[in-house]
């Protein structure tokens, strides 16, 4: 498809490039703000961009719009793409702009217009009799957009700010193809069954009290799962030559200056005083691991150290931003820092790239990388942002990993990889995370003494590979649907006696299984066998065991299993050590 660039120019770009669902979803806003301001003319426009998946655009309505006032809409827009109109893109002076808006009474355009230097030229983009300012890029004509259905309706404060006006943000998505709106809209449905929120609930995971939002509370069978994922990671960190540690959740804000977070990250933070001084929660552990490197002097042939710590920070989000364990005020980081010289870089960044890797697979993850730039607002020279993106960049060309550089998106400290998996049904997320840092050994004045018996300055990895434990165990809930794998399991089996009559021989193997290092329960209830088996399929446990007077007397089991093909679930009768075997199996191959 052709794309109508700022100068004019037409640029040919595929829709599955980032480049080209940008201009698509950009272009359909364009097209639903055309639609409302066709049906509703008294309507004000916000803003309307492209999101990762689609588009909004807000709006500030005369009466109160609802979502059955969508399907008009979505009439209205595939009226205008079938007129087939092009986009043109002209240019006009910030006056002629701010006049252009106060004529049609587009009090939030002439707001932004205003704000832009005098000198500045304002582009506008029209498609048929509609025009609006806009930096582009568009497709160069709506008869690319093929397939059209707006989702929601939501509430948004203007620019984000609570103080502002209450507008209505319409969520849309397109294609230039039907098919590929069905398939997301199917994708859609499957994600709203796995939706992490309602399984953790159905599963027993973890709640999130009104006493506390933003800060989730794992449940007893949460627990298992968040301490499994906790001893694989020590396991894996500790054969990689890690230290662990564990640093304050509470330091001073003076520790915070010399971090830069307090110039750079202060909005996030929660603060506190004590003793008459500032203090801050730590929304992240990397300062009290410069604090434990600064503990001693050190020497280059400690060097690379890796410094490992299962932190929990908590962070300022706002409340409309939360969502479950995907965005929550406190989560478990998964952090690690590596402080090395500079001829180790490259290795310690393919290590920890190769980590993740490891990670990733044993979940069943694919994954896509990101190299992210020096963003405006930054520290550091130059010449040790060019050193340490090249750096990044030079170590995964080494391993084959390809990776899109994503501009002006790294940390304020430094340029990072960011790994985004995949999950079951193709939704990317990002979690693992590399970044390189020459900033705060310099801001920290830490030191070692190397080989010429000289001080000099270490380089320093920050790196996490879940990310968190909280957001990760949030996707694994939805990567499997809540089926979790045999290993990952809280429950792996349970036993359901026929009757009563069996309680006795079914206790006998429940402690033998518990014995063996097996996730056991047992379910006694009053209740028709038929009953406990939808149960403990509604509990998505991988094995049942049922026992009556036949398994009984041969002093076997009869299991059935969770998965395969139901004519398949019926595994049969069995020795008691055959199944231990079949679980250890099952744990080794995952």
């Amino acid at each position: 498809m052709k794309v109508l660039l700022r100068n004019g120019e037409l640029q040919e770009i595929n829709f599955d490039s980032r480049e080209g669902k940008e201009a698509f979803w950009h272009t359909s806003a364009h097209v639903l703000a055309q639609a409302v301001k066709n049906l509703y003319p008294d309507t004000k426009c916000a803003i309307g961009p492209a999101i990762e998946n689609g588009f909004y655009y807000d709006f500030e309505f005369s009466f109160p719009f609802s979502e059955e006032h969508l399907s008009c809409v979505e009439e209205e827009m595939k009226r205008i793409v079938k007129e087939s109109l092009s986009l043109q893109v002209y240019e006009v002076s910030k006056d002629k702009a701010a006049v252009f808006m106060e004529e049609h009474k587009e009090p939030y355009k002439a707001e932004m217009i205003k704000e832009l230097s005098q000198g500045e030229v304002i582009t506008f983009y029209q498609q048929g009799d509609y025009k609006e300012f806009c930096v582009g890029p568009h497709i160069s004509n709506t008869s690319y957009i093929k397939a059209i259905k707006l989702l929601s309706v939501a509430g948004a404060y203007w620019r984000g700010n609570e103080k502002n006006k209450m507008l209505t943000r319409i969520y849309g998505i397109s294609f230039p193809k039907a098919s590929q709106l069905e398939e997301y809209l199917n994708m859609i449905e499957e994600a709203k069954m796995r939706d992490h929120r309602k399984l953790g609930k159905e599963l027993g995971l973890f709640t999130i009290f009104e006493q506390g939002p933003g800060f989730p509370v794992f449940l007893p069978k949460g627990m298992i799962l968040k301490n499994l994922l906790i001893d694989y990671w020590r396991k894996i960190h500790q054969r990689e030559g890690y230290m662990e540690i564990s640093t304050p959740i509470m330091l001073d804000k003076s520790l915070w200056e010399t971090s830069g977070h307090w110039d750079y990250y202060r909005e996030n933070m929660y603060t506190t005083e004590i003793d008459e001084a500032e203090f801050a929660i730590k929304p992240m552990s990397c300062p009290g691991g410069m604090l434990v490197y600064n503990l001693q002097p050190r020497s280059y042939k400690e060097l690379p150290m890796r410094m490992a710590e299962l932190g929990l920070v908590h962070r300022n989000e706002k409340s409309g931003t939360l969502h479950g364990l995907m965005r929550v005020r406190a989560l478990t980081q998964d952090d690690a820092h590596i402080f090395m010289t500079e001829d180790q870089i490259i290795s310690e960044i393919q290590n920890v790239a190769k980590l993740i890797d490891e990670v990733y697979a044993r979940f069943g993850f694919d994954y896509e990388v990101e190299l992210s730039t020096r963003p405006e607002k930054s520290i550091g020279s130059d010449e040790d942002w060019e050193m340490a993106t090249n750096a990044l960049s030079s170590a995964m060309d080494a391993i084959g990993v390809s990776y899109k550089i994503n501009e002006g998106d790294g940390a304020f400290y430094g340029p990072k990889l960011d790994f985004h998996l995949k999950d079951s049904i193709g939704r990317t997320w990002q979690c693992g995370t590399i970044q390189l840092d020459f900033q705060l050994p310099q801001r920290f004045n830490i030191e070692y003494i190397g080989s010429d018996g000289e001080a000099h300055r270490p380089i320093m990895i920050h790196r996490v590979v879940f990310g968190s434990i909280e957001r990760f165990i949030g996707i694994l809930i939805e990567h499997y649907a809540g089926k979790f794998p045999v290993w990952l399991a809280p429950v792996q089996v349970k036993i359901l006696p026929v009757s009563d009559k069996y309680v006795s021989y079914a206790e006998e193997v429940e402690a033998w299984l518990k014995e063996k290092g097996i996730r056991v329960e047992l379910d006694i209830r009053d209740e028709k066998l038929g009953y406990k088996i939808r149960e403990a399929q509604l509990d998505k446990v991988p094995y049942m065991i049922i026992l009556g007077e036949k398994e009984q007397n041969s002093r076997k089991i009869s299991v059935r299993s969770r998965d395969g093909e139901r004519d398949k679930q019926d595994l049969g009768e069995m020795p008691v050590e055959e199944f231990v075997k079949l679980l250890s199996d099952k744990n080794e191959q995952a």
